[in-house]
């Protein structure tokens, strides 16, 4: 009778261990089952572009290794970047990665992560403009900006004071053929995008003068929403500069 009651309270005893066991694996494999859709931009190299059909670029690698950090799906949505805020506020969109700002004005509608990349406006003409050097230059220039980007709120915002006319476009690459082929004087874009574009490829551009802002680079949700997944990117974005992954995406593409 005694050896019987040890026996039971033995396989009493593996049993609780063995359940605790499996509670324990069943909540470390647990994540995030929503897939969340993220707008981005795929004419902004080298943040964002596509190569035969993979897309790839500096948001491209860091979205998908924070999503892996922190155990959640994503799905990348790809359209013109003035349309990224308005499909996040119409519920299309969860997510937004594509070389975006961080500005006053945005943050009334979406909500940023850290700062992942310092940036930057900078003015670009054609290689043999030896007129415009600066900003200060383009008095009665036709200056040409992208859409819904800081470029163009800074061109018309400034565009009386600097006496010039500001041409949009929907993507970079319209933008940067408009100032080869002569049909405008100057465009303003973000530094780092240009200097890659003009790196990868003889455009027959070049850039001029000082950066014209700081900008920073953010990850938006909309305003109010999202949060707990807001928090899952900052924490993952802090854990990849950490050991040393956002470095190595950053190197991959702008060897620095």
């Amino acid at each position: 009778m005694k050896k019987f009651g040890i026996f039971s309270l033995l396989l009493i005893l593996s049993l609780f261990i063995a359940a605790c066991g499996n509670k324990d694996a069943a909540n470390e494999e647990k994540k995030d089952d929503k897939v969340y859709k993220v707008g981005v931009d795929t004419t902004y190299p080298p943040f964002e572009f596509k190569e035969g059909n993979e897309y790839k670029g500096i948001d491209i690698d860091l979205i998908k290794a924070i999503a892996k950090n922190q155990g959640f799906e994503i799905e990348l949505s790809p359209m013109d970047f003035g349309g990224i805020i308005p499909a996040m506020q119409a519920n299309q969109l969860d997510v937004a990665i594509a070389g975006m700002s961080i500005t006053e004005d945005r943050k009334k509608i979406v909500d940023f992560s850290t700062p992942y990349f310092d940036a930057g406006l900078t003015v670009v003409v054609k290689n043999d403009n030896s007129i415009i050097k600066s900003v200060d230059d383009l008095k009665g220039k036709k200056v040409a900006v992208k859409k819904g980007t800081t470029g163009a709120k800074y061109a018309q915002d400034n565009a009386a004071k600097l006496e010039i006319e500001v041409v949009q476009f929907n993507d970079s690459p319209a933008m940067f053929q408009e100032v080869s082929n002569g049909n405008a004087d100057a465009l303003i874009e973000d530094y780092p995008v240009i200097s890659y574009a003009i790196a990868q490829k003889d455009l027959g551009l070049k850039i001029v003068g000082d950066r014209l802002n700081g900008d920073q680079y953010g990850i938006a949700v909309l305003k109010g929403k999202n949060q707990d997944l807001l928090e899952k990117i900052n924490k993952g974005l802090e854990e990849l500069k950490k050991d040393g992954t956002y470095d190595e995406i950053i190197k991959s593409y702008l060897g620095e």
